[in-house]
């Protein structure tokens, strides 16, 4: 035994003394090869200084040689030319230092690969990966294009797309360190398409990243199958070249040709080139939405100026590859098989030229050590056979240049259809609605116009717009001139330069919208003021503020610019003015104004020219000859949109959503409540809970062929208002071309009481002085006229077919009537409806407004009368609804713990745990306006509501309303709201019922919680800021 120990000690040292001494001298090689590589490094870099000073030398030698000489020096050069080729196989299994690119991303890592295989395996790896990243890319782009439509998914889809190129570039760059002849455009345009996409992943969500979104992603789809088509194509070639002995070691299948991609693959131009000019066509796109007055994002520059150079390098360096091939393949055969017997032969004669090449190029290369003359004598000694019958080989076959013809041909009918189009006259005439070019700068502008005043307007519903219209019209009768100006077309940033004008002033008309917001077209401006530490010293303004006292933050947007600019240095020339609509919001303007401009003036030391006059801003122009396909009928903005419609859908592009029920909620009483659902499937628009829908309604048709009547007017006359500024970019006051009475239907405000200018300028129409001086009185600033119009415009809510009616002198021209009416605008509602439930419709709740004047008249609401009326199939055709979503700062909690009412029954239906839930509902009757009763009473049964408490005010003799019921609940209360986090929602009336219910919390934070009037307000403030007090209110 104890032999056979010794025995395997013996074996074990011995197979350890092996190991160490393998180890040693598998260090020892390395060390040698170091060596080696370090040897040959030094003598490639001493030959290339040699062959450097004899080119140079062979270049002094020229001037004195003679014929024979100067034929051996050009020998002597063509050698030297191919020696870099030569060394370039060399280094190629040398260590060398990585580029800059590899160093920045890498460090000094070396990644050489020593070794054929290694090389092949990692090229191989390489094409493995294009592959399957070419099939993704392609189900990605399929997916965001066809199946799913938000901005999250295209984010990562462009994600991808920017790791896909960034590590192509790092790839690409260590097979070049390892040998591989790819370069030029082919690696940039890798980098260029990082870029791209780098610059389309930042792209905000909006209406012009829509505009392109689908056309990209096409694009996407078609690259991605073109690139799958290329792989299969020249990995088949590959294939072949490997077989025949003439494939590099490191070569690639690029997006391009190499010089051995060339056979057969002329199938493909056809698609690459059509892949270039969508490059070229996508570049064109983004530069036209470049020009247009809402285009704010840079990336949409960005993207255009790199499509251009994808398209310009891809196009003409395929295009060199093409000429540069055709040239080259001029001199070649095409072998042609004469019979059965000779397909032999000519099998072998192919395999023995394709050896014959290759060691003919070894052998020119005289780098590979003494193999070649055994190879050369191999080569030698073969017979080649009898060779086969060549011909000329043609370039293109019949199916390429069928399908170059073809493309040809429709890039052509294209080009000439869109050249015919430019050619109407009527287009021609119709060519100043939208300018080329829309004036950023409202300082240059200024001072090319020669004005000093600029009225900039904050407007969600017109009235603000209106009012700096006013303003901007009252400074010519000071001597000065004024434009109103959107914000949110121009770089308010320049606010600065302002005083850069002499006698300058800019005027704020901001009204307030939600709880406090700024308007849609005024949140720009809004987010500079935050953001901006800018100088204003020697800027002149004022600020009149529009909002509704009913409303907790009244003027808060009013208030925050007044404040905010004198915070930043400029100079508040006039105090800051308060209208208030829950009153009378046009006598607090014209007070305001009429204190205004006396104090302009004294500032300036300017007077007025003298008497009001009216002031036309736009003239008539009447089309007899026109193509009606080009006349407006209820577009708001891009003309036959609602017979093309096309996403995004916002409140230049409504959605025409088809009604699929509209019923009547009440069971009795005197009132209408209905229940409308829309359906938005085909859409694409997405909604949360709280968000407001925006309808676009239309004109009791009555009431316009009444007006037209009146007037003595053909209301189907084709007309346009053109703004006599040339200068402006409000061309027209409403879309034209159109007729009076899609003007009158569409477009203007004929069922609201006329503001007092109105009144001023339609005055002087009338043909009796006692009408005249009435209407001039009415629009005076004096005690009297504001009476007057307060009891005989405003509380008889006479409308301009009533004053026209009761006026039976006046009889303006119905242009300057259509220019003076304010614009009809969009209704906005609260969704009644859970995204989650109904993903495809949306639904309103809404009471339809019908009362009697004291004239007498019946006064119906636009927007609830209008969907009354629509039922869900008319003559056969559906009903639609024009519309679009705007959003809400009214959200729901996110913990699922805290849903409400639809959203809490889809969560449990998911399984989730939910919060407990309690709805406080008002309504009049049980028995007449108990609304949804038997779904909130089967939400109830099925636990969707914890409580169901109902106040129904005049069931009973004492007036019972929410508030109520929340003091009788109290303890409950404050133990959801202290306790157990819980969120308030509170919808409805702001004038009454909001404050009462806000009141109530008051009371019980006082009384529950210990705390005084001045806590409770700061408690449910601060429930506020953390968005656990959300409301979502009307007056």
């Amino acid at each position: 035994m104890g032999t056979a120990i010794f025995v395997a000690q013996t074996s074990q040292s011995s197979s350890v003394q092996f190991e160490l001494e393998t180890h040693r001298l598998y260090k020892q090689k390395l060390e040698e090869v170091s060596k080696l590589q370090d040897s040959c490094s030094t003598s490639i870099a001493r030959q290339r200084k040699k062959l450097k000073d004899l080119s140079a030398s062979l270049e002094e030698c020229r001037e004195d040689m003679n014929p024979d000489d100067l034929n051996a020096i050009e020998e002597i050069k063509g050698f030297i030319k191919e020696r870099p080729n030569v060394f370039f196989e060399m280094e190629s299994f040398l260590p060398k230092k990585n580029g800059l690119y590899l160093s920045l991303v890498l460090g000094n890592v070396n990644v050489i690969l020593l070794n054929k295989h290694s090389k092949f395996a990692y090229k191989d790896e390489y094409e493995k990966f294009k592959l399957c990243l070419t099939i993704l890319l392609l189900l990605s782009s399929f997916t965001c294009r066809f199946l799913v439509s938000y901005r999250s998914v295209d984010a990562l889809f462009n994600f991808l797309l920017v790791w896909y190129y960034c590590t192509l570039t790092i790839r690409e760059s260590i097979l070049i360190n390892n040998g591989s002849k790819i370069k030029g455009w082919w690696v940039a345009h890798h980098y260029v398409s990082t870029f791209l996409s780098g610059v389309m992943l930042t792209w905000p969500e909006g209406k012009l990243y829509q505009m392109f979104r689908n056309q990209f992603l096409a694009y996407s789809i078609y690259q991605s199958f073109v690139q799958f088509l290329q792989y299969y194509y020249q990995s088949g070639c590959l294939y072949r070249l490997r077989a025949l002995g003439e494939r590099h070691n490191m070569d690639l299948t690029v997006e391009g040709f190499q010089s051995w991609m060339w056979r057969g693959l002329t199938f493909l131009l056809p698609f690459l080139f059509f892949g270039h000019f969508w490059q070229l066509y996508n570049g064109l796109t983004l530069f036209r939405m470049a020009q247009l007055p809402d285009c704010k994002e840079w990336q949409v520059f960005m993207c255009g100026s790199t499509f251009l150079v994808l398209f310009m390098g891809n196009f003409f360096t395929t295009l060199g590859v093409v000429y540069h091939k055709y040239k080259n393949n001029q001199g070649k055969t095409k072998i042609y098989i004469k019979s059965p017997a000779q397909a032999s032969d000519v099998s072998r004669w192919l395999q023995v030229s394709a050896l014959h090449e290759f060691w003919k190029r070894k052998k020119e290369y005289r780098s590979l050590g003494p193999s070649d003359a055994m190879s050369d004598s191999v080569v030698e000694s073969q017979s080649p056979g009898p060779e086969p019958v060549a011909e000329e080989e043609s370039l293109f076959t019949t199916l390429d240049i069928f399908l170059f013809s073809l493309i040809a041909g429709l890039i052509i009918y294209w080009f000439l259809s869109r050249q015919k189009k430019e050619e109407i006259p009527e287009f021609k005439k119709l060519t100043t609605i939208v300018p080329t070019v829309r004036e950023t700068s409202f300082i240059e502008k200024m001072k090319k116009t020669n004005r000093s005043i600029v009225v900039f307007y904050g407007s969600q519903t017109g009235t603000a717009e209106e009012f700096s219209n006013r303003l901007a019209k009252d400074a010519q009768r000071y001597g000065m001139r004024g434009m109103a100006a959107d914000p949110e077309e121009y770089e308010m940033s320049e606010l600065s330069r302002l005083s850069e004008i002499d006698n300058s002033l800019a005027i704020f008309c901001m009204a307030t919208y939600g709880e406090g917001d700024p308007t849609d077209n005024a949140q720009d401006f809004y987010d500079w003021l935050q953001e901006t530490d800018a100088e204003l010293e020697g800027v002149n303004f004022t600020v009149f503020a529009l909002g509704n006292k009913t409303y907790e933050h009244y003027n808060a947007m009013g208030k925050y610019v007044d404040k905010r600019l004198a915070e930043l240095g400029a100079t508040r020339i006039f105090d800051l003015g308060m209208g208030d609509d829950d009153a009378n919001l046009e006598d607090d303007f014209v007070s305001w104004r009429e204190q205004f401009w006396p104090a302009v003036c004294e500032h300036f030391g300017v007077e007025a020219t003298g008497e009001d006059s009216s002031i036309r801003q736009y003239e008539l122009v009447v089309h007899t000859d026109i193509n009606m396909n080009k006349v407006y009928t209820g577009e708001m903005g891009r003309i036959n949109s609602f017979e093309n419609q096309k996403p995004p859908f916002d409140s230049k592009n409504p959605f025409l959503a088809p009604v699929t029920a509209n019923r009547k909620l009440n069971k009795g009483g005197s009132r209408h409540l209905m229940h409308v659902e829309l359906d938005i499937s085909s859409s694409k628009i997405r909604y949360d809970s709280g968000d407001h829908i925006a309808v676009y309604p239309i004109n009791d048709a009555a009431i316009v062929n009444k007006i037209g009547e009146i007037l003595g007017v053909d209301l189907d006359t084709v007309i346009s208002l053109n703004n006599l500024d040339e200068e402006s970019n409000k061309k027209h006051p409403f879309p034209c071309p159109t007729t009076y009475r899609t003007a009158l239907m569409h477009y203007l405000d004929v069922t609201n009481p006329p503001r007092t200018n109105v009144l001023y300028e339609l005055a002087q129409y009338a043909s009796e002085p006692k009408d005249q001086e009435t209407m001039r009185k009415m629009a005076s600033s004096s005690p009297e006229g504001k009476a007057l119009y307060q009891s005989w415009v405003l509380d008889c809510r006479r409308n301009i077919l009533a004053i026209l009616e009761d006026l039976p002198s006046l009889r303006p021209p119905i242009d300057h009537l259509c220019e003076l009416m304010p614009r009809l605008q969009a209704r906005y509602y609260s969704i009644a409806s859970s995204s989650k439930v109904h993903t495809n419709t949306i639904h309103v709740c809404a009471v339809v407004v019908e009362y009697e004047t004291k004239t007498g008249r019946l006064n119906r609401g636009v927007a609830t009368n209008w969907l009354k009326n629509k039922v869900v199939v008319d003559n056969g055709h559906k009903s639609t609804v024009p519309l679009y979503v705007r959003k809400s700062q009214f959200r729901l909690p996110f913990k699922s713990s805290n849903p409400i009412i639809m959203e809490r029954g889809w969560l449990k239906e998911q399984g989730k745990e939910v919060g407990e839930t309690v709805l406080y509902y008002g309504c009049r009757y049980r028995n007449e306006d108990f609304l949804y009763q038997e779904e909130l009473e089967e939400f109830e049964k099925a636990g969707v509501l914890t409580q169901l408490n109902v106040a129904f005010s005049r069931d009973q003799e004492q007036k019972v309303y929410v508030q109520h019921l929340l003091k009788q609940n109290k303890e409950h209360l404050w133990k959801l709201i202290h306790s157990d986090n819980a969120h308030i929602y509170i919808c409805g009336d702001a004038r009454n019922m909001a404050r009462d219910v806000q009141n109530a919390f008051y009371e019980i934070a006082e009384e529950l919680g210990g705390l005084t009037r001045t806590q409770a307000i700061d408690y449910i403030k601060k429930l506020m800021t953390k968005g656990r007090y959300s409301q979502d209110v009307w007056s």
